[in-house]
C-alpha cells in the first residue's frame, strides 16, 4: 500500500512540475524581430524596459523570436510575418492582432492597449 501512495505523490509532484514549467499566462505578447532591424532596437531601448512594468505588460509578457523561427505558439501564425517588428497577441496558442512595426512610443501604447481591451479581457484602470 505504501508503494501505491509513493507512486501517486510521485505522479503528483511530475504534474506540478509541467505545470509551472508551462506558460502562466494566458496571453502573450510575441515581437517578432530580424537581426539590424532599426525599429526593433529603437523598440527594445525605448519601450523594452518598462514594457514588463506597465498593466499591459504583465497582463501580456513579452515574448521575442527571429523572424526565421517558426511561431512560438500551437497554432502559427494566422499570415506571414513580413515585417519587423510584429508584434502579435496571442491568447491560448491562437493570435487575435497584430501591430505591423514600432510607430513611436505614442502610438504603440494606444495601439497595443486598444488591441488587448477589443480582443481580451484587459481593462485599463481608471
Amino acid at each position: 500500500m505504501s508503494m501505491t501512495i509513493a507512486k501517486r505523490v510521485s505522479v503528483l509532484a511530475a504534474s506540478i512540475v509541467a505545470a509551472l514549467s508551462t506558460s502562466a499566462y494566458a496571453a502573450e505578447l510575441v515581437m517578432v524581430e530580424a537581426p539590424g532591424c532599426h525599429y526593433c532596437i529603437e523598440w527594445k531601448k525605448t519601450i523594452g524596459p518598462i514594457y514588463p512594468k506597465t498593466e499591459a505588460g504583465q497582463f501580456a509578457p513579452l515574448v521575442t523570436v527571429d523572424k526565421s523561427e517558426a511561431a512560438p505558439f500551437a497554432a502559427g501564425y494566422a499570415t506571414p510575418v513580413v515585417y519587423t517588428p510584429t508584434f502579435i497577441l496571442v491568447e491560448n496558442g491562437e493570435e487575435l492582432g497584430r501591430i505591423l512595426g514600432y510607430p513611436g512610443e505614442d502610438f504603440f501604447w494606444a495601439l497595443l492597449e486598444q488591441m488587448l481591451e477589443d480582443t481580451t479581457a484587459f481593462q485599463m484602470p481608471g
